[in-house]
C-alpha cells in the first residue's frame, strides 16, 4: 500500500483513449468526474473529422508519437475481434487497462499480455469491468470468507448485446433487442439459503423485442430465435413482436446488472450469506467508471516499479481513490 512521502508521483494522471465507441464515450465523461485525472487524446480508426466532440480526437496512425505524453492508455474496443490483438501491441508501448470479457480466454489473453508488458517496461490491467471485474472479487472474497458454501451469479435484467446482434441477423429482422432476466423464483430459492446445481434454464429467460420487416414470416423468426444454439436453445424464451416506434421509445437504452450471493455455513452450521448487488442503468457508462478508477491504480503501481499483466485480484483497493491513505483510514475505516 502507497503511503505519504513515499516517492509516488501525485500529479494529474495522463490519460489516453483507444476506440470511441459507446465505451470510450463513457471513459470520457468519466474522466471529467475526477479531478486527478486529464484526457489527453483519443484514437480513434475513423475518421476524427466526421465525430463530434471536444476532446482531442486523433487517427490512430498518430499513436505513436504520444509514447511518452500518456501514463496510461484505456482500451474500449470490442473483446472479440479488437482486444486480442491491440491489447499485446499497445502493451508494448503504453500502461493500459482494458475490460476483455470473454471468460473462457482470458488465461490465453493474459499470457499474451504479459509477455509483451514485461518487455517493454510496462504495466497492463485486463479484464476491468463489473464481469469479469467487480464480480469476479465479489466471489473471491465471499468464497474466502465463507469456504464451506456455494456461490451463484446472476445478471439482468439487462440488454445483452451479443444476443441482440445474433437476432439482428436473421433475415426479416428489422431491428431487435434481448434481455437476459434472472428467475424469480430460483433467485428466491437461493435467498434463502437452498444449495443447488443450476442450468443455464434454470438461472435465466431471456426476453426479445423484435421488429419484423413488413412482409416477413414472424413465425418462422420466432422459431430460429428459440432454436439458435449457444445463444437461446438452453433457455426459456419469449418472443415480442413490436413496432418500430415503440422500440425507439421503449428499447434503445443499454441497462444491466445482476448480483453475486454465496450462502454457506461457519462454526455451528450457522447459515451466513453475503450478496452483492448492482442496477446499472447504463453498462457502458458504469463499466467505464470503472476502467477509470483502476487507471489511477496501474499509475500508481507503475510508479512504484511494478510490470507486466495483472487483473483485478492484484489491485489493492485503497489504490483506486484519489485520496490518500490517511484520508481514507479517517473517513471510511
Amino acid at each position: 500500500m502507497y503511503e505519504e512521502g513515499s516517492d509516488i508521483v501525485t500529479s494529474t494522471i495522463k490519460i489516453g483513449i483507444i476506440g470511441y465507441g459507446n465505451l470510450g464515450h463513457g471513459v470520457e465523461k468519466a474522466i471529467q468526474q475526477n479531478h486527478d485525472l486529464e484526457l489527453v487524446a483519443i484514437f480513434t480508426r475513423r475518421s476524427p473529422q466526421t465525430i463530434r466532440s471536444e476532446s482531442n480526437l486523433l487517427p490512430i496512425s498518430s499513436i505513436d508519437a504520444y509514447k511518452d505524453r500518456i501514463d496510461v492508455m484505456i482500451l474500449c474496443g470490442a473483446s472479440s475481434k479488437d482486444l486480442p490483438e491491440q491489447g499485446p501491441l499497445y502493451a508494448a508501448s503504453f500502461n493500459t487497462v482494458d475490460s476483455f470479457d470473454l471468460h473462457s480466454r482470458i488465461p490465453e489473453y493474459f499470457i499474451a499480455v504479459d509477455k509483451a508488458a514485461k518487455k517493454a517496461g510496462k504495466l497492463s490491467l485486463i479484464s476491468i469491468g463489473w464481469d469479469p471485474g467487480l464480480f469476479s472479487l465479489a466471489r473471491l472474497l465471499f468464497a474466502s470468507v465463507l469456504p464451506e458454501g456455494k456461490s451463484y451469479t446472476f445478471w439482468g435484467k439487462g440488454v445483452s448485446q451479443g444476443h441482440s446482434v445474433a437476432i439482428r441477423r436473421i433475415p426479416g429482422v428489422k431491428q431487435a433487442v434481448q434481455y437476459t432476466v434472472p428467475v424469480p423464483e430460483t433467485v428466491e430459492v437461493i435467498r434463502q439459503g437452498a444449495h443447488m446445481e443450476l442450468i443455464p434454464r434454470d438461472q435465466h429467460l431471456r426476453i426479445c423485442y423484435v421488429v419484423a420487416e413488413d412482409s416477413a414470416d414472424t413465425k418462422s423468426i420466432e422459431k430460429t430465435i428459440k432454436e439458435m444454439p449457444g445463444y437461446f436453445a438452453d433457455y426459456d424464451t419469449t418472443v415480442h413482436f413490436i413496432t418500430e416506434d415503440e422500440f425507439e421509445s421503449k428499447h434503445t437504452g443499454m441497462p444491466h446488472g445482476g448480483f453475486v450471493i454465496r450462502s454457506g455455513t461457519t462454526g455451528q452450521a450457522h447459515q451466513q450469506q453475503i450478496e452483492f448487488r448492482l442496477a446499472l442503468e447504463s453498462n457502458p457508462e458504469f463499466t467505464a467508471s470503472v476502467l477509470v478508477a483502476y487507471a489511477r491504480a496501474v499509475f500508481r503501481l507503475h510508479q512504484a516499479g511494478e510490470i507486466g499483466a495483472r487483473t483485478i485480484f492484484d489491485i489493492p483497493l485503497g489504490y483506486l481513490s484519489p485520496d490518500s491513505p490517511s484520508a481514507l483510514r479517517k473517513a471510511l475505516l
